[in-house]
């Protein structure tokens, strides 16, 4: 069996996620999407809903699994019995630091490839962190992120912008 992880912050799942999370599917027997802890960014939505919002989402997806991350990515592949890493790419920025890191994950487990997915054309310009702030702003999301999940986010992101008013 072929298993690869699609590991990333997520904060929160967009559309461009999930269409890398679909892709990638039709070229593993199982998906292992790892919602990753990085204690270098803050997040708006905590660990567990990340990992709540994401298992909805994929909810119909019997050969995806969610899972929380903490710890070296090479390590973990190791243990699931991963073959693969993948990540979605947006722009060429993306790949530079994607590329050093499949590098150090090669470094320490040398069994484990990376395979890198093109966004598509529609989801070129998505980011987690462009959904946050037109979503704080109170603008319309609903064409970057799953319906099922749309008002959680809505709420979650325009209360933290009304909080932060006080």
């Amino acid at each position: 069996m072929k298993i690869a992880i699609c590991p990333g912050s997520f904060d929160p799942v967009t559309l461009g996620h999930m269409d890398i999370i679909n892709r990638a599917r039709k070229l593993f027997d199982r998906l292992i999407v790892a919602v990753l802890v990085n204690p270098a960014k803050h997040t708006a939505f905590t660990l567990e809903e990340r990992i709540d919002l994401l298992k909805r989402c994929t909810q119909s997806m019997k050969d995806v699994e969610v899972v929380g991350f903490d710890g070296l990515l090479a390590d973990y592949a190791k243990i699931r019995g991963a073959c693969a890493i993948v990540k979605g790419l947006r722009a060429m920025s993306d790949f530079e630091y994607e590329f050093q890191m499949s590098l150090v994950n090669k470094k320490l487990n040398p069994e484990l490839e990376t395979v890198f997915l093109n966004t598509t054309s529609e989801n070129m310009f998505l980011s987690s962190s462009a959904v946050k702030q037109v979503a704080s702003f109170g603008g319309d999301i609903s064409n970057f992120v799953p319906a099922c999940i749309l008002d959680d986010i809505e709420r979650r992101l325009w209360l933290c912008k009304v909080n932060m008013k006080d």
